[in-house]
Order: C-alpha cells, then structure tokens, then sequence
C-alpha cells in the first residue's frame, strides 16, 4: 500500500510538473498581455487545474496497470495461435471500433458538415450533414482499420516502415492535386484526431507485445509505427472520399 501511495504521489507530481508551462503561458497573457482577471475567480480556476492533475494522475496509472498489459497479453495470445487472419481481424475491429467513436473526430464532422453546407458543396438540409458527416467518420474509421491491420502485417513480415510512410505521403500528395480543394484540409486534419487517449496505447502495446513474440523481431524497431500508419491513411481515404462525393 505504502509503494503504490508513493507511485501514485509520483504520477501527480509529474502531471503537475508536465502542465506547469501551459499555465504559466496561460496566466502570462491573461494578467501581463490581456491585463483581464481570470473568468470566474482564481478560485474554481486552481479547483479545475487540481482535477486535470489528479485526472492525468488516474488516467497513467490506468494505462499501467490495465491497457499496457491487457494490449501486450493480447499479442502474445495472438502469436501463440498461429494465426494471421484472427490477429488481422481483431486489429482491424480495434481501429474501427475505437475511432467510429473518437469524440473528436465526431466534432471535426460534424463541423465539416455544416462548413460543406454553408459553402454551397452539399445540400443544406439536416439529412444532407448527417450523410456527409456519418460517412466521413465510416470512411476515417475504415482508415484507421486498415492501417492497424497493415501495420501488423509489417511486423509479422518484417518491411521496413519507411518505405510504408514515405510511399504513404506521396500518395497523399499526389492525390492532393486531384481531390477539390473544399477536402483537402479534412483530409489533413483527419489524420490527427483519429488517435484516441484509448486507441495509441492498446495499439502501441499490442505492436510492442507482436514484435516481442515473432522471432527475429526487434520490439525497438518494428513494435512502433502503427500510430504513424493510422495518421496517415485517413487522409488517403478522406481524399478519395471527397473525389468520389463531391
């Protein structure tokens, strides 16, 4: 008990530690540039910074103890299977699941959306920006999906992730100069809100646990690099969205 008292004691000094310059950065402009006093009083203002720091605190420890070992325990039941197609499909089902529920990118759709709409681009009618968003979210979430499941593929085969990633953004940018330019920024944008607090760690400890369970692979070497697979291809997939839709 006394260990985990000083573990825990740990994490909230490090979380403390890690927003110190935002908010000396927030509390620089808003008294010496703004020369406003903070909404609300310093009061709840310190209340709501004690519970982002106590929040962080939680949330690393419940990585530690529950995502990090359950992702890691997975690969290595997976490995000992044998079998390809069930770890593909679990991969795959963990990038579409999790991302078809993103709260942010839910918002950046749903924006979208109505930007769409206001520009002219779609119809503006309710039925019309739930179309478009529902399908930009199954488009991103099919993405993500696929990237999982290719990046597993890398480990278990052994390709190198460069040529992945730079083969990866020439296609985006050769896409880029046929897709309209009212999905392009999207697509950009797709790529950095499909990774949830949730996703990054069960898909970097499920790529860490696979590396260390395939012989002759380097957990340092290939166990990383599906987040970078699943920032890139959405706005492959979001480009070819918008050039099929619009």
């Amino acid at each position: 008990m006394t260990n985990s008292f000083r573990n825990f004691a740990g994490l909230l000094r490090d979380a403390a530690r890690d927003l110190l310059p935002i908010v000396a950065v927030i509390a620089f402009f808003q008294l010496a540039v703004l020369q406003q006093p903070f909404p609300g009083g310093v009061g709840p203002i310190l209340g709501g910074l004690a519970l982002v720091v106590l929040g962080l605190a939680f949330f690393v420890q419940g990585l530690e103890m529950g995502l990090f070992p359950l992702g890691e325990t997975m690969a290595h039941a997976f490995a000992r299977r044998g079998s390809l197609l069930i770890l593909l499909a679990f991969a795959f089902a963990l990038g579409f699941g999790t991302t078809i529920a993103e709260p942010a990118l839910i918002a950046v759709a749903d924006e979208a959306a109505r930007a769409a709409a206001g520009s002219g681009a779609l119809p503006d009618t309710e039925a019309a920006r739930d179309g478009y968003a529902q399908g930009l979210r199954y488009v991103v979430a099919l993405s993500v999906g696929s990237a999982i499941s290719l990046g597993v593929i890398r480990i278990a085969l052994g390709w190198p992730l460069q040529v992945l990633i730079i083969g990866g953004y020439l296609i985006v940018v050769t896409l880029t100069f046929f897709a309209p330019p009212e999905i392009v920024g999207i697509a950009y944008d797709s790529g950095g809100v499909t990774t949830s607090t949730i996703t990054v760690p069960l898909v970097t400890a499920l790529g860490v646990g696979l590396a260390s369970s395939i012989s002759g692979r380097n957990p340092m070497i290939d166990g990383f690099g599906l987040i970078a697979l699943a920032s890139l291809t959405p706005m492959i997939f979001v480009l070819v969205y918008g050039m099929v839709i619009l």
